[in-house]
């Protein structure tokens, strides 16, 4: 129950985002739309798919579709408070993110898989929404290049298997992952904590131009 409650509002937050981004590419509101449920559900959607998980979540429960629509219409119409709300949407972020890579790593786990597999799923649920709201949006993928994301799935879905390696009640788990996961998450946004980032240019080669010998005139 708890979890349900948290992936609304994770899945809520993450429509938020793709509205905004949709937004800044000036699409209409079926655009709009289709950009909040693929940053919302995109990333649950290929774990699914990957690991065989049928039905997808959003087949079972369609109300979960409903609810990204009405999210995304509702940010089209209030967009002009979005400054004020952004510390509110970032806390919502960093819950969602971690519920999200809570939810697969369970679901990889009662699957059979092994902590491999649990931790990519963790990744996969968590991060490749934003992946393929920013591909759609004709930029690069923030994740890739920015602050701490794919990093925070990573570390959600390891403490959650060390924790019930343990023994520790699953509520229990679940709450100490999701609040150390969603804090350091925010933590890394305070302090703009990102991973080292590779820059390569290629050096440009000058060559000298071709210089011919001139030619000796006959005649």
């Amino acid at each position: 129950m708890l979890l349900s409650v948290l992936y609304v509002i994770g899945i809520t937050a993450e429509a938020v985002t793709g509205a905004l981004a949709a937004g800044r590419q000036r699409m209409d509101l079926f655009g709009v739309s289709v950009v909040a449920c693929v940053t919302a559900i995109g990333g649950g959607t290929v774990r699914d798919i990957l690991l065989d998980h049928y039905p997808l979540t959003w087949v079972r429960t369609p109300v979960y579709l409903l609810v990204i629509i009405a999210a995304a219409i509702i940010t089209v119409f209030t967009s002009f408070l979005g400054r004020y709300f952004r510390p509110v949407f970032l806390v919502l972020d960093a819950v969602g993110l971690s519920v999200f890579a809570v939810l697969g790593t369970q679901i990889a786990l009662d699957l059979g898989h092994g902590a491999v597999i649990a931790a990519v799923s963790a990744v996969v649920t968590g991060v490749f929404g934003g992946v393929m709201r920013d591909l759609l949006c004709d930029r690069v993928p923030l994740v890739f290049s920015e602050e701490l994301y794919a990093s925070i799935a990573l570390i959600a879905a390891v403490l959650y298997m060390a924790l019930e390696h343990v023994g520790m009640p699953e509520l229990a788990v679940v709450l100490v992952t999701l609040g150390i996961a969603a804090s350091v998450r925010l933590v890394a946004i305070a302090f703009r904590w990102g991973l080292p980032v590779f820059e390569y240019q290629e050096r440009e080669v000058h060559r000298a131009p071709r210089t011919g010998c001139p030619g000796r005139s006959t005649g």
